[in-house]
């Protein structure tokens, strides 16, 4: 064999993969004055047009607050209620969030599931949904306003119903229970309170045809947003109002209780958590449900779930959505691994299959 003279290059293909490095979504803040009302859309707070696809409505936005500002007070403005603040400005106080503080306002929403008609009503969320009829040529919209609902061992029911009487400036009842539990204070309650300030049912009532329970105002505002009722269901008081006169009776009433929400906006997988009612508590179910709804969402796809961020927000119960897609396994891409070869090797190799060729 000759001597070497000279070197050529040749290569092979090997597969690799990757390594799944999670990639966590970052969520603009639309910087707002808390007095403005509008949002960036043109509707006013809490009112959102429907996705033509999906189920992800809102934004999460930031206010700074002035010197006489509570978080109360703020939420109020853009339709949020005491927990919902409470959670998402978890270092801030209610009463005084501080002249300059950045508020954080959770006005992003998955659209709880089942039709969209009429009020839906979520517990665990502690929010009212409504879809009002939309006229010719325009576009559907969905408002969605704070409540308060039945603390433990009132809880409000569940089920489909509808509105009946509607009722300005209703008088109120205590039921026996509270008169009883009044007497026992010392402090009889009387049996009507007539309307006016102290009237816990506020100025507007729209009752449901299931008895002793409405959609109501309240005189003690700053606990819309809790679990403090009797079963009734709470409304800030501009906001039962504007309910009152658009909704007409006989509008479909859904209640629910679905503290974990499944939805996409585009290709984007969103999932949302609230805090538990009930006896769920410290078990597992909580994330076997989550699962059973995700997979309804799904359906037939497959996307790239990371599970991991599906359990951390069932445990975290943020109600911040929280996207929880993988990026995809990309494709393995060829690398090309360079070897020296003799070139007269090569020569007299190529020449012998000339040969028996």
């Amino acid at each position: 064999m000759r001597p070497f003279m000279k070197k050529t290059f040749r290569y092979c293909a090997q597969r690799i993969t990757r390594a799944t490095v999670a990639i966590p979504v970052v969520m603009t803040a639309l910087l707002l004055s808390p007095g403005l009302q509008a949002q960036e859309d043109g509707l006013p707070p809490g009112h959102y047009y429907l996705p033509e696809s999906g189920s992800v409505i809102g934004k999460i936005q930031t206010v700074v607050a002035n010197e006489n500002d509570t978080l109360i007070d703020i939420g109020h403005q853009h339709k949020l209620g005491f927990e919902e603040m409470q959670r998402a400005n978890p270092d801030l106080g209610m009463w005084y969030p501080g002249e300059g503080a950045e508020v954080v306002l959770p006005t992003r929403f998955i659209l709880p599931p089942g039709p969209r008609e009429g009020l839906v009503i979520n517990l665990s969320e502690l929010r009212l949904y409504y879809y009002p009829p939309a006229g010719q040529g325009e576009r559907p919209i969905v408002e969605t306003y704070p409540i308060s609902v039945g603390r433990q061992g009132f809880e409000t029911p569940l089920g489909t119903f509808k509105t009946t009487v509607k009722v300005k400036d209703p008088a109120w009842s205590p039921p026996e229970s509270m008169r009883r539990e009044a007497a026992a204070r010392g402090e009889p309650a009387p049996s009507i309170v007539p309307p006016g300030p102290d009237n816990p049912l506020g100025r507007h009532a729209i009752l449901l045809n299931i008895p002793s329970y409405l959609i109501h105002g309240t005189n003690r505002p700053a606990g819309v947003g809790m679990r403090v009722s009797r079963g009734c269901v709470r409304m800030l008081p501009e906001d039962i109002e504007s309910l009152y006169e658009r909704v007409p009776s006989g509008t479909q009433v859904t209640l629910i209780n679905e503290p974990f929400k499944a939805g996409w906006e585009e290709d984007e997988l969103f999932v949302q958590s609230y805090p538990l009612m009930g006896e769920k508590e410290g078990t597992v179910e909580p994330l076997i449900d989550a699962l059973d709804v995700l997979a309804e969402t799904l359906g037939d796809k497959q996307p790239p779930v990371d599970y991991a961020l599906v359990r951390q927000a069932v445990e975290a119960r943020s109600g911040r959505p929280i996207a929880v897609l993988r990026d995809p396994t990309p494709e393995p891409e060829p690398v090309f691994i360079y070897q020296e070869v003799d070139t007269d090797a090569t020569v007299e190799l190529l020449h012998r299959i000339d040969t028996v060729s």
